[in-house]
């Protein structure tokens, strides 16, 4: 068994406590041993079911998606909420809606906002679409939205869709694909088979195009934007600040969630190399992964039957408001409701203590705002605020 197998820290180790008030007052220990205070502040923003958030250059506002559709300009100073018009048509069930934002590196000069969401197909049929519109700075609604791909095929699961969005420093985008809740594991499982999109990590031009380098243009029956393959539902991702490098938090099945940095054209393993088990079993999902050659190891991971930690929503700090947490990353709980903060040197991750763990609040994204280095944080919640994280 690898050593860097690591047990979730219990949310019994909570930090700080909730108050009464709007603001809550709480800390962290720092690796060195050093007390990191911070206070909860509260944009009384009145969200449903908030997904994902994206900064907008040089702006006070933050775009914020619900899940049930709607595309919305927040204002980080006093909450005040602007609904965006112009946005798909959504196949809002379940798992399934307006999912993941983000702007064009280059905004507002290249004025596009991406957007990832399940769309409706035939009959109760959906899938997870890629689509991009103009978005005027001072504009009420998207211009010109048009579609970039559709992952095919479509299916009438309403779960695991992904979708996580980012770009990196060439302005490729990236874009985690759910493998919709198959479960004929095995080696024939959709997301081992690189003929389709689903179980994947898509990479594409800006304007939707596959690059020429993605690593299977040159496999004829290979679908040209997958990036990597192997993956059960990625809602997780971030690109390191200093090395580069694409990061992952990906759901497991009983347990076996995940921490990946992605390699081009790596098989991830989902489903024949686990370390979760069957849902209310501890009947193992596949080999271990550290036992096979053909796939590519996690950097951190809970085995079963360990609680696990169902990851949505993953930054790496780099910031200046909490000097000692530069180059962790922050990844959202999904269900055991707390902020993770993890140190990584390297390929080396630990958890640490977590953030938020006494609040009860279901996490489904993390920023750090780029200007004052506060982190916002987004509740799957209904009537939530947005949560904003700041020097005590």
């Amino acid at each position: 068994m690898r050593d860097n197998k690591q047990t979730r820290r219990r949310v019994l180790q909570a930090v700080g406590a909730m108050g009464a008030s709007s603001i809550t007052i709480g800390s962290a220990t720092a690796e060195e041993g050093e007390s990191t205070g911070y206070e909860v502040e509260r944009l009384d923003a009145g969200l449903d079911h908030a997904w994902g958030i994206a900064f907008l250059p040089d702006d006070a506002r933050i775009l914020v998606t619900e899940r049930e559709g709607r595309l919305n300009r927040v204002d980080r100073d006093d909450g005040s909420v602007e609904t965006i018009d112009g946005v798909p048509e959504v196949h809002a069930e379940d798992q399934g809606g307006l999912l993941d934002v983000a702007v064009h590196p280059d905004y507002p000069g290249e004025p596009w906002v991406y957007l990832t969401y399940s769309a409706p197909g035939e009959g109760e049929e959906s899938t997870t679409r890629l689509g991009r519109g103009r978005l005027d700075p001072d504009g009420d609604a998207l211009e010109g939205f048009e579609v970039l791909h559709t992952v095919e095929p479509f299916d009438d699961s309403t779960m695991h869709y992904g979708s996580r969005i980012a770009f990196d420093e060439e302005c490729r985008l990236y874009m985690s694909v759910g493998d919709r809740r198959f479960t004929e594991f095995g080696p024939d499982h959709v997301s081992q088979d690189t003929t389709n999109d689903i179980g994947t990590t898509l990479r594409f031009e800006p304007d939707g195009s596959a690059p020429e380098d993605n690593p299977l243009v040159d496999d004829e029956e290979a679908s040209d934007a997958i990036y990597s393959y192997g993956h059960r539902n990625v809602q997780a991702m971030a690109f390191h600040p200093e090395t580069g490098e694409l990061w992952q938090g990906e759901h497991g099945e009983e347990a076996g969630d995940e921490i990946n940095v992605i390699e081009a054209g790596g098989n991830y393993g989902w489903p024949v190399a686990h370390y979760g088990c069957e849902y209310e079993t501890e009947i193992p999902v596949g080999d271990l992964p550290h036992e096979r050659e053909d796939t590519v190891d996690p950097v951190y991971y809970w085995e079963c039957p360990d609680d696990g930690f169902p990851p949505s929503g993953a930054t790496f700090y780099d910031g200046d408001a909490f000097p000692e947490w530069q180059g962790d990353l922050l990844m959202g709980n999904i269900f055991w409701e707390y902020l993770g903060r993890f140190s990584v040197d390297g390929h080396e991750v630990q958890e640490v203590d977590p953030l938020l763990a006494d609040c009860g609040w279901r996490i489904r994204d993390v920023e750090v705002a780029p200007d004052t280095g506060h982190i916002y944080v987004l509740l799957d919640e209904e009537d939530a605020p947005v949560v904003r994280i700041v020097p005590e």
